[in-house]
């Protein structure tokens, strides 16, 4: 007996040590093992691009436990590609602007009118070029669950250029765990360049092992060809990007461990910009949340101070961008993918968006996932002919998802109202299925914030009509329907010119940015030196670069708060007073450097031309402050109202950003920048056409804060 429990007992022992040592060997195996990762390739010349086989290593890290058995974290950082990357040298390389040649401005312009980009440049840059790391520091020592899933990545295109639709596989699969990425499918939406077919196929079939390319038969439009992705795709979760994209470093664990923790989780990654016209990689900003306004424009509110005090930590965010982003495959279809009923493209982002919160998900931005984003300077390609279809869409998306709020939509574009959506009764009924919460519980639980930045009913604008300059009244602000990214200046006024053509007429918005009428391109100072100049730039709604008041009278004209005297435009001026014992108390006092002596004030003599709206009206222009009236003391301070009318000193300044600058100009040139602020200066003078003296006077209270 006692043999037998000896020998058992022994047995037990060795199996022990057995699986011991498997386990330190296995581990020691894992942390040595080095992944080979796929070849890359460069792009110089003409197509085909031959690819220099420059292997990379992949180093995996230590495992590192977070405390949970089912939760164990790893760092997914590749470093044996980070630094062979950051020793690379050559144009475009590190996202630095890159420049062509004098003697390559035919064929930049050829290749400028077909693509909307510098296709020119991009064929002479690197398809796996390196990048910046421009995340935040808090990311590059960041661990992700060990146990991801695998994605398939989807990009539709549609006649994109060669080297960027490589460029965006290739920087996919470079910055990619090898295990985790399963495949990329390229959606060819029935092109009509030849290098998007038989070409394409070949050089995938070559290079590119994981990368497989679909053909639709005729032109289906980006979300038909993102659906025919997503149905050939076989992976846990898909990844949609657009065509002219380059991923980041470690990309794709912060995209995939949301998912990984609830797959009702949608993620998005920060999308920064890679220049149209130098292919420079910068950031478009630091975070924000996505939204919409009445008008089905896509639009950003900012981070909430919860997730201002997390920077590497995903935050929700009410709506997608729409281009890129990760879902479980799973999630995906519970929610019906996209609505097939959509044509072409407009209001996926919004459709999809809706049904992931209203049908019990969420969505998350993940601000340690980058990738770049070519925002081409135009669109190349022809409307698809099929009428109004983006307006279309956005009746299909509101009248299956908004409920009541679909109102404020249909009262800015009313023409939406007589649109033919098609059948919804799919739409509606998978809906009604999956128990989905109404239009209102998301504006109040999700975008609560939205209706402050963007009212259903909106404020008054401030101003509007030509911006005529007071040092040379025969010119005046013209944009001249320019694109984004280009600055402006003056030209000869339209209104005292028969037949001249411009875009001379702007609004100063109640979301205090100045746009011209009609679109929605905003004034845009990005550069803090002095004399920077103004240029166009897609209006976000955010202030910041597109922050502008239009101050008639003056920055500091002083206040009158309940026991303060309001001073007039003066740095010294005296302040007069009625009744005896007033007079002694401001015998000798004086108003310097707009410091106010205390006092309480009342109106008891306005000039006999104004009546009383005339004077609150006038008043709460220069700061905004209430106006005392009833003050119940028996000495009162006169206030000149005829003298403050008199010499109210219009400034009459365009004043730029939280740390004022002026608009200014130099009309022999006929050139605008912005620069501090002088009284003294004629030319920061600026007379609007019209000006809404009430909604100035509301200026603290309208609009973003």
């Amino acid at each position: 007996m006692r043999r037998s429990v000896k020998g058992v007992l022994k047995f037990l022992l060795l199996a022990a040590l057995t699986v011991i040592t498997t386990v330190v060997v296995f581990r020691y195996v894992r942390r040595m093992e080095v992944i080979r990762d796929m070849g890359v390739h460069e792009a110089r010349g003409a197509m085909p691009l031959p690819p220099e086989n420059q292997d990379h290593l992949v180093i995996m890290k230590p495992i590192v436990s977070d405390g949970n058995s089912s939760g164990f974290k790893i760092d997914w950082h590749d470093y044996a590609v980070i630094l062979s990357d950051s020793k690379r040298k050559g144009k475009g390389e590190q996202g630095k602007p890159a420049y062509l040649s004098p003697d390559d401005t035919s064929l930049k312009q050829t290749l400028y009118k077909v693509n909307g980009f510098n296709a020119a440049l991009s064929d002479e840059i690197a398809l796996n070029r390196s990048l910046p790391d421009i995340r935040h520091p808090g990311c590059k020592s960041k661990k992700y669950l060990r146990n991801l899933p695998a994605v398939s990545v989807i990009v539709p295109f549609h006649n994109e250029h060669w080297s960027t639709l490589l460029r965006t596989a290739v920087s996919v699969i470079n910055r990619s765990p090898k295990h985790l990425l399963q495949e990329v499918i390229l959606v060819d939406d029935a092109s009509t360049k030849d290098h998007c077919k038989k070409p394409l196929d070949d050089y995938v079939a070559q290079h590119l092992a994981k990368v497989k390319v679909i053909h639709l038969p005729e032109r289906s439009g980006l979300i038909r060809a993102r659906l025919a992705g997503a149905r050939r795709a076989t992976a846990q979760v898909l990844i949609f990007l657009d065509s002219h994209t380059e991923a980041n470093v470690n990309w794709l664990p912060p995209l995939l461990e949301p998912i990984a923790e609830d797959y009702r989780t949608c993620v998005c990654p920060f999308i920064d910009v890679v220049a149209f016209e130098t292919f420079e990689y910068r950031a478009q900003d630091e975070g924000a949340r996505g939204a919409f306004d009445w008008e089905f424009f896509y639009k950003r509110l900012p981070l909430l101070p919860s997730d201002l005090e997390n920077p590497t930590e995903p935050f929700k965010s009410p709506v997608m961008a729409g281009g890129l982003f990760a879902i479980s495959t799973k999630f995906f279809w519970e929610l019906g993918g996209y609505d097939e009923g959509l044509e072409i493209w407009g209001g996926e982002q919004y459709e999809l968006s809706f049904k992931i919160w209203q049908c019990g998900g969420q969505m998350v931005d993940a601000p340690c996932s980058r990738v770049g984003h070519i925002y081409r300077k135009f669109a190349p390609f022809p409307n698809p002919g099929k009428g109004d279809f983006v307006g279309r869409n956005y009746r299909r998306v509101a009248e299956v998802w908004m409920d009541e709020y679909k109102e404020y939509l249909y009262k800015r574009r009313p023409h939406y109202r007589t649109i033919d959506t098609g059948d919804l009764t799919q739409q509606k009924g998978l809906r009604e299925a999956l128990k989905c919460k109404s239009f209102k519980w998301f504006m109040e639980n999700v975008a609560f914030d939205l209706p402050l930045k963007y009212p259903p009913i909106e404020p008054p604008d401030f101003a509007e009509g030509e911006i005529r300059s007071v040092a040379a009244p025969e010119l005046c602000v013209d944009t001249e329907n320019k694109g984004g990214d280009q600055s402006f200046g003056l030209k000869p006024c339209i209104k005292d010119m028969r037949g001249r053509s411009g875009e001379q007429s702007f609004v100063l918005t109640w979301h205090k940015d100045v746009r011209p009428k009609g679109r929605t391109m905003c004034w845009d100072v990005a550069n803090v030196q002095d004399k920077a100049s103004i240029s166009l730039y897609a209006c976000h709604g955010m202030q910041g670069n597109q922050l502008w008041k239009y101050n008639m009278w003056g920055t500091r004209h002083g206040r009158f708060r309940e026991h303060e005297v309001w001073s007039g435009p003066g740095s010294k001026e005296s302040v007069g007073a009625v009744g005896a014992s007033a007079k002694k108390r401001l015998k000798g006092r004086t108003v310097r450097n707009n410091k106010f002596t205390p006092l309480p004030l009342c109106l008891n003599q306005p000039d006999p031309k104004w009546n009383s709206n005339n004077i609150v009206d006038f008043l709460r222009i220069h700061e905004q402050y209430p106006v005392l009236w009833n003050i119940k003391h028996r000495d009162y301070i006169n206030l000149n109202l005829k003298y403050v009318v008199l010499k109210k000193n219009e400034h009459q300044w365009l004043v730029h950003g939280a740390n004022p600058r002026c608009l200014d100009s130099n009309p022999g040139r006929q050139t605008l920048f912005v620069t501090t602020c002088d009284t003294n200066s004629i030319t920061q003078k600026w007379r609007f056409e019209h000006v809404d003296l009430k909604a100035l006077a509301n200026w603290d209270h309208t609009g973003p804060k």
